[in-house]
């Protein structure tokens, strides 16, 4: 048996070598491959199926009449608000006030309701994206507080809210579940269409929107939301498209498309991709691999790391958000130079008692000198520097606003109200916003009360808007140019007009004045639309996409000064910066 050994063994290592040569069944691949395969294997995705994030339904403690539940493990959204579903049931006889809340990491989020008679509502209450868990609390007169702990799931992939079930998801995407030890293409959450969110805040977050069931199971005040959520930069995919896409979606320039921009987002109808490989779902997966967000403010850096800059590198977009070394350093300097060199002479000459009055003395001047600088320089006003991309939508009389704001503010600023048709959107860095908001009202939009600025601090602000707008560009030829009249409600900085096509340069002109565009000499693809420095347009990605495509025919992209259209343009504040970039139709002017 001994002898045979060596035989035994040469038998099995010539085995092991056959089958690892590359070409053979079963054997290792080559280590050579070509590039077009390389290609190929980077563009594949690395996952496959879904992940559906199963909600559960939880009973909070309640006493009496009143009864409440709600929908827990709920998938977080990407950047801005998650939103938690709630339903409240009066079986009273009697109206009763309810306030829902949540409490997080010293944080609330609450929203009061009135329920009538015998009423059962489904409502939301939204908590900022970066928290993870959190404790719902009821309130009512004449009961005492139920609560109920709750945890999120925070999957850092590819994120989808689906209006509808399970089974139509699959069904419109072919999509199946992923296993276990594979990554997903993208995880779900599944909403009932009829009681899905009415706020953008809602939907904004996630990576996209994919409703999943027929047009007519979806409310009108439902679809309003998904219009705007797509027209303010968010990727929207309609398995079953209504049979007239434009009643939903005005802005359709072809509603047979599989794939059309909106606004600064786009809008997805699945028919071709139906009978194609590799189907809806990975069209789908695709879209949320688009730029993500429309506008990331730059965070703080972190506390280790104080200097100039933010997080990422970038620059503060205020000046008085930096303070005055080189001055305080030459005051410090003065100061070193009257206690040192200064107080050895003066005890020369007039003794030890002289310097140990003049040193106190000094130092409350130069801390005095300090005090006066903040507060004659940096007043105790709010400083801010405003920049926002805008598309009027003159047939429905609207802005669609993309904004960016920096603040600065000596005195902290608590509150500001947001409409349901907008979102505020923190800093995504990772260093997280310093002393975030302590209290949010979701009663009627947003109320932000509570460190919304703190004081001595910088910080910005994303917003993303649809308010109502008669804002408008009039003009008429005449001899030389364009007559231009400025009915933006804000100064008119410059721009360009096209009209016959031919371009014109827009004058700086007060809001209500008159002015003449003469013609634009550069050819189109030299002129400069946006007029955007380096830093803010960095922050807002690829949403000035839709503001520097070619003009067609009657369009003019016009830069304004003023606080913009966004609803924090109510707030009073000293503009330190402000450029807003409008895109539009003309409005001729009858003569």
């Amino acid at each position: 048996m001994a002898s045979r050994a060596p035989l035994v063994f040469a038998v099995l290592l010539g085995a092991l070598l056959w089958t690892g040569l590359p070409g053979v069944p079963g054997g290792t691949t080559a280590f050579a491959t070509s590039p077009a395969v390389e290609v190929a294997r980077e563009e594949e995705p690395q996952g496959s199926g879904y992940r559906e994030v199963v909600e559960t339904t939880e009973s909070l403690p309640t006493q009496g009449d009143l009864k409440a539940t709600m929908r827990v493990v709920t998938l977080v959204p990407t950047r801005g608000y998650t939103p938690i579903q709630v339903t409240v049931h009066n079986n009273g006889g009697q109206p009763r006030p309810v306030r829902l809340s949540i409490h997080s990491q010293g944080r609330v989020m609450e929203r009061s309701l009135e329920l009538g008679p015998r009423e059962r509502t489904v409502t939301w209450l939204l908590m900022p994206a970066d928290l993870q868990s959190g404790s719902l609390h009821l309130d009512s007169p004449g009961m005492d507080t139920a609560s109920r702990g709750f945890y999120l799931d925070s999957y850092r992939g590819a994120r989808v809210m689906v209006l509808g079930d399970v089974k139509a998801f699959e069904a419109a995407t072919g999509l199946s579940r992923a296993p276990e030890n594979l990554e997903p293409l993208v995880a779900t959450r599944f909403v009932d269409p009829r009681t899905a969110p009415r706020e953008l805040a809602a939907y904004a977050g996630y990576d996209a929107v994919l409703v999943a069931v027929p047009a007519d199971q979806v409310p009108d005040d439902v679809w309003a939301v998904l219009e705007t959520f797509a027209v303010t930069g968010g990727k929207l995919a309609l398995d079953q498209p209504p049979a007239n896409p434009r009643l939903r979606f005005p802005l359709l320039q072809d509603e047979k498309a599989e794939l059309s921009p909106y606004g600064f987002g786009f809008v997805r109808q699945f028919r071709d991709c139906r009978k194609q490989a590799p189907g809806c779902g990975f069209n789908l997966w695709e879209d949320t691999t688009r730029s993500p967000a429309v506008v990331v403010p730059a965070g703080p850096p972190p506390r280790w790391e104080r200097y100039s800059m933010l997080s990422d590198g970038r620059l503060p977009l205020l000046s008085s958000a930096r303070a005055p070394v080189g001055r305080f350093m030459l005051l410090i300097f003065l100061f070193v130079l009257a206690v040192g060199p200064g107080g050895w002479m003066l005890a020369r000459r007039k003794g030890p008692l002289a310097v140990l009055i003049a040193v106190p003395t000094l130092a409350l001047l130069t801390s005095l000198g300090l005090v006066a600088w903040s507060v004659l320089v940096d007043g105790f006003s709010v400083h801010a520097a405003r920049y926002s991309l805008t598309l009027l939508d003159r047939e429905r009389s609207r802005a669609v606003t993309v904004g960016l704001n920096a603040w600065y503010a000596n005195l902290a600023e608590d509150s500001v109200r947001m409409p349901a048709s907008s979102v505020l959107l923190a800093s995504e860095s990772s260093t997280g916003q310093e002393d975030p908001p302590r209290f949010l009202d979701w009663t009627n939009g947003l109320v932000v009360k509570n460190s919304f600025l703190p004081s001595r601090s910088y910080r910005e602000w994303g917003e993303v808007a649809v308010v109502s707008s008669r804002a408008r560009l009039t003009a008429h030829k005449t001899d030389g140019g364009v007559q231009v009249q400025n009915a933006l409600g804000a100064p008119l900085k410059g721009g360009t007009l096209k009209l016959d096509g031919q371009l014109y340069v827009l004058p700086e002109l007060a809001d209500g004045a008159e002015g003449l565009a003469p013609p634009e000499e550069a050819e189109a693809g030299e002129v400069d639309l946006l007029g955007l420095e380096h830093e803010p347009r960095m922050r807002f990605q690829d949403a000035v996409a839709p503001l520097i495509q070619e003009l067609e025919d009657g369009a003019f992209v016009a830069r304004l000064g003023g606080r913009g259209f966004t609803p924090t343009a109510a707030l009073d504040v000293e503009l330190d910066a402000a450029l807003h970039v409008v895109r539009g139709q003309v409005e001729e002017a009858r003569r």
